[in-house]
């Protein structure tokens, strides 16, 4: 396993950050956290993070009962298919929880979600869309763990599926 922080010099001062980092490292896979500060579009954090747009990972968590949630994750200008995402799952109904409670199940704000280093370990589903070098939250606003997409499958046990369809553009 090799770990690199393009911004060393910068102290793991945030809880949410340290939790995913040590999450990261105990998983075995190759990564590198990225801090850079907040962003204002996906492209944006694609340049900061040195990958493609597409290979921007959102992780969003979906809740499929009570207490019964799950991540998603969405390689960037993607959204969720919620149809396909019923169907592969064989459920009639799926919502995201609140804020309030994406915190409470993660331990994560929204914007900083990742499945590493959550507070309750839940099933993931990729996209099928999801490769190459890709990066994912890190636990805190304005940085990211890049890693291998297919490393990051393996190493979540995620499940990979056609769960979602190109973002619609905006007028």
């Amino acid at each position: 396993m090799a770990a690199h922080d393009s911004s060393s010099d910068v102290p793991d001062d945030d809880a949410g950050l340290a939790r995913a980092r040590a999450a990261l490292e105990a998983s075995g896979i190759d990564f590198t956290i990225t801090r850079h500060g907040r962003v204002r579009s996906l492209e944006e954090a694609a340049a900061a993070r040195g990958v493609a747009p597409s290979g921007i990972v959102k992780t969003i968590v979906v809740r499929r009962g009570e207490g019964d949630h799950l991540f998603v994750l969405v390689p960037g200008g993607r959204e969720i298919s919620w149809k396909k995402l019923r169907a592969h799952l064989g459920v009639n109904r799926m919502t995201m929880p609140d804020a309030a409670g994406a915190l409470d199940v993660t331990g994560y704000e929204r914007g900083t979600i990742t499945p590493f280093g959550s507070r309750t370990a839940l099933p993931v589903i990729a996209d099928e869309t999801l490769q190459d070098t890709v990066s994912i939250g890190a636990g805190t606003h304005g940085a990211g763990a890049t890693v291998d997409a297919a490393a990051l499958v393996a190493a979540l046990g995620a499940t990979v599926a056609d769960v979602t369809d190109p973002e619609t553009p905006r007028a």
